[in-house]
């Protein structure tokens, strides 16, 4: 088999590229794919807990805590002791998230023109559902 036909390199090779033209775009805000993300998740959704971040972004907790340590010292997120739970965190956006969150978007909203631009919604669709089929059968792995 060439590698060029093997799905983790199609993967690999499409997923950094994506990545790569992210960052540039997320750096005027000095974010990077993996802060917007949780960002996303606090701006849809507020307050979460850390497991919540990671379960809905399929990010480990120590993964998730690197990345809170960071946004919180960039003053964009807040981590407070659940009051119905003393032993859970809820995190919530800061007000100098909330202010960047239609800029990032629109970034974000960009990206996705630029990069599927060549494709037809036909075709965009039909990307989406193979993507979403292989993390859905990843996530399943994952879990057992």
């Amino acid at each position: 088999m060439e590698v060029e036909s093997c799905i983790n390199y199609m993967l690999s090779v499409s997923q950094n590229a994506v990545f790569q033209y992210f960052s540039q775009q997320l750096s005027v805000y000095n974010l990077t794919p993996a802060q917007y993300g949780i960002l996303n998740c606090l701006w849809n959704e507020s307050p979460l807990s850390p497991k919540q971040i990671g379960k809905k972004l399929h990010l480990e907790a120590s993964t998730v805590s690197t990345i809170l340590e960071k946004l919180q010292n960039n003053d964009l997120i807040e981590r407070n002791i659940d009051p119905n739970n003393r032993r859970t965190i809820q995190v919530t956006p800061t007000q100098k998230a909330q202010n960047m969150k239609f800029s990032v978007e629109t970034i974000v909203s960009n990206m996705n023109d630029y990069i599927l631009g060549e494709f037809t919604n036909e075709e965009k669709e039909i990307l989406s559902k193979v993507l979403l089929t292989i993390i859905r059968k990843h996530s399943k792995h994952s879990d057992k």
